[in-house]
């Protein structure tokens, strides 16, 4: 058990601690999941992301709020389990600025490229809905693989594989899905996560000085324990380690 930085909560497992700015964003989600499960169709009908609404009405609003929507309980538990997951880290290793500024570039481009998507290849998907978290999820994902390559996720909770295996598999199982008859729309969003995520990462958008600060630390941390023989709870190696 860790005493949580000053802006997290004071209890932490797994990755780490849930941090305001976490805290936000899984509210958010369950607050308008909260609405859907009251209001009915209504509300998706409003705030769910449908091509068609987005070109001929310029629902342009949809671009955004379909990621806090959901199609069941299963859906936004694993979205926001996904969530707490890979964005804890990355926040702690970009800051909080800049993590919330990848999420929703993340998430609003994996809209318009599923809109794209849905008008040059699929144009029978044009009138379809889409809801949830998992554009912007997606991007998170590539991100983690990214910076930590040799982390493991355990796939179905059985699996470990490498971080940067695991985002090959998702993204090809993207792909293949976006394409093949059974696809739909959907996961032509979940690709267009993984691909906006690794745009904006490659043109240098995430502020270098955060990274810095945090290797930093790490650094400084890494030495004083060899220094004196500091292990918590195993190996002096189990500071790079997170448990999923």
């Amino acid at each position: 058990m860790r005493r949580s930085s000053p802006y997290a909560s004071t209890l932490s497992f797994g990755p780490g601690p849930v941090s305001t700015a976490l805290k936000a964003l899984i509210g958010a989600n369950v607050a308008l999941f909260v609405v859907q499960m009251i209001a009915g169709n209504a509300i998706t009908y409003l705030l769910g992301l449908r091509p068609e609404d987005v070109v001929t009405e310029f629902r342009v609003w949809q671009l955004g709020t379909y990621m806090f929507l959901h199609a069941g309980a299963f859906h936004i538990l694993f979205n926001m389990l996904a969530l707490w997951m890979f964005g804890a880290e990355l926040e702690r290793l970009w800051g909080t600025r800049a993590f919330l500024k990848y999420y929703f570039v993340t998430g609003i481009g994996a809209a318009v490229l599923t809109v794209g998507f849905a008008y040059l290849l699929s144009p029978g998907l044009r009138s379809s809905y889409v809801v949830g978290a998992s554009g912007a999820i997606y991007g998170l994902l590539l991100a983690y693989g990214l910076y930590f390559p040799d982390r493991p996720i355990y796939m179905y909770f059985v699996f470990p594989i490498p971080a940067k295996y695991f985002v090959m598999i998702m993204g090809a199982l993207a792909f293949y899905s976006s394409v093949s008859d059974s696809g739909g729309v959907a996961h032509a969003t979940h690709l267009g996560g993984l691909l906006i995520g690794y745009l904006y990462l490659k043109s240098g958008s995430i502020h270098p000085w955060s990274e810095v600060k945090y290797r930093y630390l790490k650094w400084k941390i890494n030495r004083v324990r060899k220094k004196f023989d500091v292990y918590q709870g195993g190996r002096a190696d189990d500071w790079d380690r997170r448990v999923h």
